[in-house]
């Protein structure tokens, strides 16, 4: 199946650099990637439909190999620190139909796998209009305590997702923040033991 046959209206994607931050340069340039994807709702108009399995089975497998194959042919797996992916509905879809196509294996796994990557996806699923500012929040592909990329992507589609579309998207960044100054979660848990222990 290819994605002319599960109701892709359209892809886009986004790509920004960060040179500064702070006032101040980076030691290198932050590229962050977003690749959006629009399709029609499968559920929407059709009362509350108990089983959306097999509307994932046919979509979700299709939307990870082509998004994953965009956002690779942008950023090569090999520079992807950090990951993330996201998914709204239109107004007559509920919050689950965009769940329904992330928050499964059969679409998560063709992404953290090209990626080698090992971390969960950190995610949003919302309810939204067109032209809504949309967020993919990152963790470190393999590193989840590493707060240095706990990062967000934002971006907007001026048209979506419409009242019976979901809007997917998957976001990818080949750093973390320019400036990181906070400590990661592993070493306030060490320092949080000690304090614990000397008392």
């Amino acid at each position: 199946m290819d994605v002319t046959e599960i109701g892709l209206r359209k892809i886009a994607t986004f790509i920004e650099e960060t040179h500064i931050e702070g006032g101040r340069a980076a030691e290198r340039p932050i590229t962050t990637v977003v690749v959006a994807a629009i399709v029609r709702n499968p559920w929407a108009g059709k009362g509350f439909v108990e089983d959306l399995r097999p509307e994932i089975l046919r979509l979700a497998p299709v939307l990870g190999r082509e998004m994953t194959k965009r956002l690779v042919a942008i950023m090569p797996a090999d520079r992807v620190e950090a990951y993330g992916k996201a998914a709204t509905v239109g107004v007559n879809g509920e919050i689950e139909h965009g769940s329904a196509l992330i928050h499964t294996l059969r679409f998560g796994n063709m992404y953290r796998e090209a990626v080698n990557g090992t971390a969960f996806l950190s995610f949003t699923n919302t309810r939204s209009g067109p032209g809504a500012l949309m967020s993919v929040p990152m963790i470190h592909k393999s590193e989840t305590g590493k707060r240095s990329h706990f990062i967000t992507a934002t971006f907007q589609v001026s048209d979506a997702p419409g009242p019976d579309e979901i809007l997917i998207a998957i976001g990818a960044a080949d750093g973390g923040r320019a400036h990181p100054r906070i400590a990661d979660r592993f070493q306030d848990m060490a320092e949080m033991e000690a304090e614990k222990a000397a008392v």
